[in-house]
């Protein structure tokens, strides 16, 4: 799904999106939203700051997605101005949601990216490199099923953390894949390049040097091209 900023036509960007979540289920100011947002650890979902934020704030109020609701000020802090979702925003929040889960577009995640090309890497490197990715994959994996049961312990319905499982499967899945390869790849169960005589870090030494430029070939009058083409031809 391709990304816009909000108020465009068309699907709107992630963060508008999770505004219009936000605002949907009540009136919140901006400074609200960004503390709503990271208490229930929303940026796992979408990459935001502050600052992103409140422009996209002021963009979705803009065009019609949202509205003032009321302006409140609290002992000596400046004015906060909170809004509300309208019925356009509504529509608009509807509709891209349900674009984002009936479509199953084309994604180039870097990971795929890089285990493509990883034999550009000596054997050991990769192996460090993955290493510490899978730890680092497994210490994800772990808060994010300590989040889900702790939402589970506090009675919060799943539909509104349904991403954890998701994800819990996902990287589970990726882990368990990436350490078996990597047990493979340590215990040299998969060819590489730089496996003593490879002959496929051969080819690819072979096709990465440009072969020598060959002297220049004399002219050839019309004539006898045309007589050398019959004598190929018998």
């Amino acid at each position: 799904m391709e990304n816009c900023r909000a108020g465009c036509d068309g699907p709107l960007a992630p963060l508008a999106v999770l505004i219009l979540g936000l605002v949907a289920e009540r009136p919140m100011h901006p400074y609200e939203m960004a503390q709503t947002a990271m208490e229930r650890r929303e940026d796992r979902l979408v990459k935001f700051r502050p600052g992103t934020l409140y422009h996209t704030v002021d963009r979705l109020a803009g065009n019609g997605l949202i509205e003032v609701y009321d302006v409140r000020r609290e002992g000596n802090r400046p004015e906060r101005t909170v809004y509300a979702i309208t019925a356009t925003g509504r529509g608009a929040l509807v509709a891209n949601i349900e674009q984002i889960l009936q479509r199953h577009p084309t994604e180039y995640p870097d990971l795929y990216l890089a285990l493509s090309e990883a034999h550009a890497l000596p054997r050991q490197r990769v192996i460090e490199l993955l290493s510490v990715r899978i730890e680092a994959m497994r210490a994800e994996l772990s808060d994010i099923v300590e989040a889900d049961a702790d939402a589970r312990a506090r009675g919060i319905p799943e539909m509104f953390y349904l991403d954890a499982g998701c994800r819990i499967v996902t990287l589970r899945s990726q882990i368990d894949w990436l350490a078996e390869f990597l047990d493979r790849l340590s215990e040299g169960g998969v060819e590489w390049l730089d496996d003593p005589g490879s002959r496929w870090a051969a080819m690819q030494h072979s096709f990465s040097t440009p072969a020598p430029e060959s002297p220049a070939a004399p002219a050839i009058e019309p004539s006898t091209a045309r007589s050398s083409q019959r004598v190929i031809r018998k």
